[in-house]
């Protein structure tokens, strides 16, 4: 379910709270949620993961992102990585705006972005849509 797009950084589509203890076994220190709340219907809200994350032990960090992606956003994105302690695990609905996200933050920091679209590629999602703001 979680899958990996680098040594620090997991993503995964919808968590609910019962994820939250495999993400701890995991050795995730830090839920990043990039989902709105009520975004489609049946989806668990933000409130109810981030207390399971909390109860756990775990950071939990809120950046929703909808229709598109903000340069606000990706400067919140770069600073959950850097702040985080330990392993991070992003979602969202399909894990695509979290690789975006976690892309264009880990980007703007100076990794290279034929080498982020590759972790990408690797983790099962597709770059190539934000490609050319990964390149400086």
């Amino acid at each position: 379910m979680f899958r990996t797009l680098d040594e620090k950084v997991l993503v995964a589509g919808q968590i609910d709270e019962s994820d939250v203890a495999q993400a701890a076994a995991a050795g995730v220190t830090t839920i990043v949620n990039n989902r709105p709340d009520g975004e489609e219907p049946g989806q668990p809200e933000g409130a109810s993961i981030e207390s399971a994350a909390r109860s756990a032990g775990l950071d939990y960090v809120h950046i929703p992102v909808a229709g598109g992606l903000s340069a606000d956003q990706v400067e919140a994105m770069a600073d959950a990585i850097d702040a985080a302690p330990g392993k991070m695990l992003l979602f969202c609905r399909s894990g695509t705006r979290s690789t975006y996200l976690w892309a264009l933050a880990r980007a703007r920091s100076g990794a290279d972005g034929e080498r982020l679209a590759e972790q990408a590629a690797e983790a099962g999602y597709d770059l190539s849509p934000i490609l050319p703001h990964l390149k400086r």
